[in-house]
């Protein structure tokens, strides 16, 4: 099985939150500071793991500003039933996600329906790679 990346979540989830709407909550300038601090340091190679103090600093501004999720792939929706391909095996065609172009981070996402926007990543900018997956 196939995963987006080193599993770093909360970089995954600050991705997701810049390129989905309604985005980040109004953190003021200094949120919007801490969160381009992060971005920059992130873009010139130091890894998610490093930076842990300014993803809880992050995480906590979040929070207070009411954003309950925080850094936290938590969803509010009920997922829906997943239900197995009959059969089992070869014969299935691959599935495809689109994940972390650098592999930082867990961010996966189901392809862009044809004629759709493919997602991109908002920390290091480009598409999301293409990863296969065995059914």
């Amino acid at each position: 099985m196939a995963t987006g990346g080193s599993g770093h979540e909360r970089l995954a989830a600050l991705c997701l939150r810049l390129t989905s709407s309604p985005g980040m909550p109004d953190l003021g300038a200094e949120g919007d500071r801490l969160v381009e601090r992060l971005i920059s340091q992130l873009r010139n190679g130091r890894s998610p793991e490093v930076l842990e103090d300014a993803f809880n600093e992050l995480e906590s501004r979040l929070l207070a500003a009411g954003y309950s999720a925080g850094l936290g792939s938590y969803r509010t929706e009920t997922p829906p039933v997943y239900q197995s391909f009959p059969g089992s095996g070869s014969g299935h065609p691959w599935l495809y996600v689109l994940a972390c172009p650098r592999r930082h981070c867990a961010r996966v996402e189901a392809p862009a329906s044809e004629g759709g926007e493919a997602p991109a990543c908002r920390i290091f900018g480009g598409p999301l790679r293409e990863v296969g997956l065995r059914p």
